[in-house]
């Protein structure tokens, strides 16, 4: 396509948005609505998926070396974990560290046990984090058949049913969004072919002149593009602003916890470009699919 062509295909397509006010503005606003609700429900399923990877990522596996065992037996043990398929990072703490742990966390309640230095009786620990946190059972059931290991404890039973929520969770708020999204289609593509029927003589005459079914549809395809792309605008703005101020209230709170909202910056720039893209894309489908029954022979 020339340039010249082009130019006058864009310009042709404001003129266009100009001529039918009316019907620009009901378009636009289908897809304000469509794309505000897509918008809302996309930030809160992302922080709740962040929040799930969050205490995927804390699940690990304790090991308890047998008190029997020597400095030789703890390093053939630590190698055979290491070797295991699926296991990520393996972490040797000492009984020490562990009594200084258990004495920290507990506080001035902790002090008793200082008396315990002298004669510890914690065992020695492999800490173990799975490259996939739904392979900890597996490694743990693994781990358990070794020699000298005395106990294996990864939440056992609680796991599996934080696992099942998760993964629930993942696949409703999926589905949720798919089934969203189609809706925002379906209501925004009626809305452009309303407009689009609204101008049927318009196409029939260009098509008597001789008018070619691509130059039908190029002023149609950008038409679309910038109702798609003017009906994001308002969304990316409310959404940028509410989440700008949720974050700012919520994340102080959450400092001293492990679950954290995912960071302003650069998470709300990139749920823009998909609002906008989302937008131009389902503007431009509209658009096709409605001036498509105008031009089959």
């Amino acid at each position: 396509m020339k340039p010249r062509t082009f130019s006058r295909h864009i310009r042709e397509s404001f003129k266009s948005l100009a001529r039918n006010g009316w019907m620009t503005f009901a378009s636009v606003s289908a897809v304000t609505v469509t794309l505000l609700l897509v918008g809302v429900f996309f930030v809160i399923m992302m922080n709740l998926n962040n929040v799930a990877t969050t205490i995927e990522e804390d699940v690990e596996i304790r090991v308890h070396v047998d008190v029997a065992a020597n400095e030789q037996d703890r390093e053939a043990l630590g190698e055979q974990i290491t070797q295991l398929a699926g296991v990520k990072t393996v972490q040797f703490s000492p009984k020490d560290k562990e009594l200084d742990n258990l004495i920290e966390s507990l506080g001035t309640e902790g002090e008793a046990f200082k008396l315990f230095e002298q004669d510890n009786p914690l065992n020695d620990v492999f800490v173990i984090k799975t490259t996939e946190p739904t392979d900890t059972m597996e490694v743990a059931e693994e781990i358990e058949a070794f020699n000298y290991v005395a106990t294996v404890k990864y939440g056992q039973g609680k796991i599996e049913q934080l696992f099942k929520i998760i993964n629930v969770s993942r696949n409703v708020g999926l589905a949720l969004i798919v089934g969203l999204l189609f809706t925002a289609m379906f209501l925004i593509s009626n809305t452009i072919k309303i407009t689009i029927v609204a101008r049927r003589r318009e196409i029939e005459i260009m098509r008597l002149v001789g008018a070619t079914n691509s130059f039908i549809r190029w002023p149609f395809f950008l038409e679309g593009l910038w109702l798609g792309i003017l009906g994001s605008l308002v969304p990316i703005a409310a959404v940028s602003s509410a989440y700008y101020y949720a974050y700012g209230i919520i994340e102080p709170k959450l400092k001293d916890h492990f679950i954290q909202l995912i960071e302003f910056d650069p998470f709300v720039y990139q749920l823009s470009a998909i609002l906008i893209i989302m937008g131009a894309a389902i503007g431009i489908w509209g658009s096709l699919m409605s001036v498509r029954k105008f031009l089959k022979v």
